[in-house]
């Protein structure tokens, strides 16, 4: 299999992490303008950044309640994963499992070495054969696109923004008499406010981008682009009858799933991390349209 690079996710990529890394250094002068230690301020930034790149596979996992299976308990989801790592070349990732009525699907981890990629229960069930190698060659795409280790990364300044608003509201409800420096600590409130929604907005114009290289790389990989365009409207045809209860459930991994689960309870639906069904579909159309020589 030929492997193009995707230098528009590569080059969006790279200019999210220099924004990102821009708004960082501001938000860490605002906080020190304002009386926040230096010394915690690197310990923050050193333990969550330690923290995310080494143990963001197992966070991703433990948040989504999958587990890591042996060949033996799926035995064919572990041969066409280990089918496609060929096909992409790529090392055999571990394979989990998570118990869950919403069909979905992510990989996860730092490279592709420490890959894991991740189904439910329920949409082993729901797909056919093919179908399911397109959806899983979607998830090994993100491995050899290595654009997962750059998404969990980009979280980490929204991250940060999100404690220190939390820090501030459970503050100032609890136990906020204290009036010494109150104007200063609301300044660093609103700017963590405009760093997490920034943030956001940066990560999510990555995230549709990325969800189009792994469409691609899909196709690619299993020549049969048609597959992956039946599994997507499988999916959300199904995704649209399951409970708001399940979905809410796993909705704060929705970054990685193939197909978001919004319980239409958060704000989630106005910020989707991926771009529309349609247009998906549209794009893998003109793919196999490439592929067919059309």
């Amino acid at each position: 299999m030929e492997w193009k690079r995707d230098w528009g996710l590569t080059a969006r990529s790279w200019m999210t992490m220099f924004l990102l890394f821009i708004v960082y250094l501001v938000f860490m002068t605002i906080l020190l303008e304002f009386g926040a230690g230096l010394g915690l301020i690197i310990l923050l930034a050193v333990g969550m950044a330690f923290i995310q790149y080494f143990f963001s596979d197992k966070l991703v996992l433990w948040s989504t309640h999958a587990r890591i299976v042996a060949k033996d308990e799926y035995p064919e989801l572990y041969a066409t994963v280990e089918k496609l790592s060929h096909e992409a070349d790529l090392p055999m990732p571990k394979v989990a499992i998570m118990q869950s009525p919403v069909p979905n699907a992510f990989a996860t981890g730092r490279s592709p070495k420490h890959a894991v990629v991740a189904c439910t229960d329920s949409i082993l069930r729901l797909l056919n054969k093919d179908e399911l190698e397109a959806v899983l060659a979607h998830e090994l795409s993100h491995v050899k696109n290595r654009d997962i280790l750059t998404m969990t990364m980009a979280s980490f300044v929204a991250m940060i923004a999100s404690m220190i608003m939390q820090s501030f509201f459970f503050t100032a409800l609890f136990g906020g008499n204290n009036r010494d420096n109150g104007a200063g600590w609301i300044l660093v409130w609103v700017a963590s406010i405009v760093v997490y929604a920034i943030s956001t907005l940066l990560m999510l114009a990555l995230s549709r981008y990325r969800e189009f290289a792994a469409d691609r790389g899909s196709a690619l990989i299993t020549r049969n682009p048609q597959a992956l365009i039946s599994a997507l409207g499988k999916i959300s045809g199904r995704m649209e009858v399951v409970p708001p209860q399940a979905k809410a459930k796993i909705e704060s991994a929705n970054a990685f799933f193939i197909i978001p689960a919004l319980s239409g309870n958060t704000l989630m639906e106005l910020f989707s991390t991926h771009p529309p069904i349609e247009k998906r579909i549209a794009a893998l159309e003109r793919i196999s349209a490439e592929i067919q020589g059309y």
